[in-house]
């Protein structure tokens, strides 16, 4: 599914074909958890291949890194360029693409010796796909924010997020909406959260999610097409009788939501505020205008 005997990838410096790549089993990051990464997506344009806030995304990366005291001295720039290389070399322009820091052998609880860099691409739709989601919210919280970085990408935090999901399909549902340690609405387990109620959204502010670049992408559309956010906690006690709501990542771009914990929300999606951001994100990421976006 992610790569064939003729995929390349970037490891260490070098465009290597998967099959041949190896790592160390005594790697800290697959002991531990203890590595960082991203998630970019590229798009086939008019005006070619182009990878959608690539400086942003491994700006993130080194900050996660530097978040967890990971040594990390790439350059944004450089690796923006080693990815369309890859993106090239793959023959690929609508891709998923997942740089990996991880570190080498160490069995004690300190920071790595060495760290190398993968860097992936591969064909991948919509994480959430295209239908309308059924959440329900999870029995699990999102982690403290003393206890770990949470605006960090980091590889062990995604247990918590497994864990959720896993729940939540057990349970006969698509996603999970995961609350904070205080009660309110968070995030989903791999996803922003919005919420539309009366001509405003409504979403959780940094400090007990991942703060992600969707997120903000749709927040900034949000400004241009004159719609109030608001980043404020509330409880899950809100969305009942809500107008809409919708979740944002670059895995799953913009994806709207039927239900939490079976109860519907009271607009249609076609006539939701969601639906016109997302319309909007789409144009963006194919460098579209989206000025015929009408509220």
């Amino acid at each position: 599914m992610y790569y064939t005997k003729d995929t390349i990838l970037y490891l260490n410096g070098k465009f290597i074909k998967a099959v041949d790549a190896t790592t160390d089993l005594y790697s800290q990051t697959l002991h531990y958890g203890y590595g960082a990464f991203e998630g970019i997506r590229s798009y086939k344009t008019s005006h070619g291949t182009k990878i959608f806030k690539a400086f942003e995304h491994y700006e993130r990366l080194r900050h996660s890194c530097k978040s967890v005291n990971i040594p990390f001295d790439y350059d944004s720039e450089e690796l923006t360029q080693i990815t369309y290389t890859l993106l090239k070399k793959n023959n690929l322009s609508d891709a998923y693409i997942r740089p990996l820091v991880y570190c080498s052998p160490n069995m004690s609880l300190t920071t790595p010796n060495e760290v190398y860099l993968m860097i992936a691409a591969w064909q991948w739709g919509k994480y959430l796909g295209d239908n309308l989601l059924k959440l329900c919210i999870s029995s699990y919280q999102r982690p403290n924010p003393n206890s770990l970085k949470v605006d960090a990408k980091v590889t062990g935090h995604y247990v918590n997020s497994i864990l959720a999901t896993s729940e939540a399909k057990v349970r006969g549902y698509d996603e999970a909406l995961m609350l904070d340690m205080n009660g309110n609405v968070a995030e989903g387990p791999g996803a922003n959260f919005f919420l539309e109620k009366d001509g405003v959204l409504y979403t959780a502010p940094a400090g007990h999610i991942l703060p992600g670049i969707t997120r903000q992408t749709v927040i900034g559309i949000c400004r241009e097409l004159d719609i109030k956010v608001e980043e404020k906690f509330f409880k899950p006690e809100a969305i009942e009788g809500a107008d809409s709501a919708f979740m944002c990542g670059t895995a799953a771009e913009v994806i709207g939501i039927e239900s939490v914990d079976t109860k519907p929300f009271r607009k249609p999606w076609p006539e939701s505020l969601g639906a016109i951001i997302q319309e909007a994100y789409k144009s963006q990421v194919l460098e579209k205008s989206y000025s015929d976006v009408i509220i």
